[in-house]
């Protein structure tokens, strides 16, 4: 998303705030990156400082709250534990979200979880030594291997 956004607002705000967006986007492009230049967090946390500053200019006080301010904290962090993606929560947070739809009994959520899921681990097994037949879980695509498309 932080590559979409610069392009998404480019017509829409005024200048100095598509210029300050745009940065904030660059800084979380290099903090979430897989490679880190151990020799550039310095640079890239003043210039998230920088960013902040410019935004404040901007935007009313109402729209800083602590999750704002913790972008600050995201390159020590970086120095102290490694790379943000080795511990970043959003694949654990959609699987979690997945987990609470399995959900049919309100009164015993946990049972209810545990019970689909172990009832849909025991299908997906079950599949492995059936060639026949579709797998629960995966989506049929809607192109044939011979080149030739299903519709679209």
């Amino acid at each position: 998303m932080q590559q979409l956004l610069p392009v998404t607002i480019c017509d829409i705000l005024p200048d100095k705030v598509r210029v300050a967006i745009t940065h904030l986007c660059f800084v979380f492009n290099a903090i979430y990156s897989k490679a880190i230049d151990p020799r550039q967090l310095d640079d890239l946390e003043n210039e998230a400082a920088i960013v902040l500053c410019q935004l404040e200019m901007y935007f009313p006080p109402s729209f800083f709250d602590i999750m704002v301010h913790l972008i600050v904290h995201l390159v020590r962090e970086i120095r102290l534990c490694g790379p943000i993606f080795l511990r970043w929560m959003y694949p654990v947070e959609r699987y979690i979200e997945v987990l609470k739809g399995y959900t049919k009994n309100q009164y015993r959520p946990e049972a209810s979880i545990v019970q689909r899921y172990v009832v849909e681990e025991c299908i997906e097994f079950c599949l492995q030594y059936i060639d026949t037949v579709k797998s629960v879980g995966i989506p049929e695509s809607r192109y044939d291997r011979t080149g030739g498309g299903k519709g679209i």
